[in-house]
């Protein structure tokens, strides 16, 4: 499912972004949320990472241009302002589009089409790993979660476990925002968790991932930050 966040401070410019994205989506007949925001700190305090993200650069309090500095990587940034002066450091932000007020349809699904591109590219990431001389390439997409497993990493997909030698600190920093490090033993992708019961993740395909004690309140944060997002069919 495609996530995308709406953060502007006019009641009246965050409506017609949100009405402009909802008829993209059902024009390009998409599974997908919108959420609307209408400040920068309610934006980051989501924890959630949005696949692309419509984002004034000028808001209260914190910037759009400082918000998008604590984004994930895989978050498709679409910044949205009256001001041209801003555009070369929205760029350097590695900005996909930079739309000037008023936002026409046209060029909003412009925009959200170079978005989507990018964020289709960004979900067929693979990870090569080396075992026995020889390079596996996994799809990130695929991975349910991954642990430390008799000195080693084993990585569980949804077509096998790959065991290697290395350390998870190492293969959290290859993987994006939808992975959580539950456990000193355990990273989860929580797309692939349905639920939670007794200090255990529950996955998609019926295998449970411990989940440590001062984990679970964060935990079940980024679960409903998942979950609670209304889908548009």
């Amino acid at each position: 499912m495609l996530t995308i966040a709406i953060c502007e401070d006019e009641t009246y410019m965050l409506r017609e972004l949100y009405k402009k994205t909802e008829k993209y989506v059902k024009d390009k007949q998409l599974s997908a949320s919108i959420k609307a925001f209408t400040s920068g700190e309610e934006l980051l305090k989501e924890r959630f990472a949005f696949d692309i993200i419509l984002l004034d650069c000028m808001l209260p309090g914190i910037n759009g241009l400082e918000a998008a500095k604590q984004f994930s990587h895989r978050s498709c940034v679409i910044f949205i302002t009256s001001y041209r002066e801003y555009a070369v450091e929205a760029f350097h932000l590695n900005a996909v589009h930079y739309l000037i007020k008023p936002v026409t349809e046209q060029h909003l699904f412009l925009a959200l089409d170079r978005a989507l591109s990018r964020t289709v590219q960004a979900d067929n990431q693979a990870l090569p790993l080396m075992k026995n001389g020889k390079t596996q390439i996994i799809f990130i997409r695929d991975i349910l979660y991954c642990e430390v497993f008799n000195h080693q990493v084993c990585i569980h997909t949804v077509h096998g476990t790959h065991p290697y030698s290395g350390t998870l600190d190492a293969l959290e920093a290859k993987l994006d925002g939808r992975f959580f490090r539950c456990h000193r033993s355990f990273l989860v992708n929580m797309s692939s968790v349905t639920g939670q019961e007794k200090g255990m993740a529950i996955l998609k395909n019926g295998e449970h991932v411990f989940i440590s004690r001062r984990k679970q309140s964060d935990f079940m944060q980024k679960l409903l930050n998942f979950l609670k997002n209304e889908v548009i069919s």
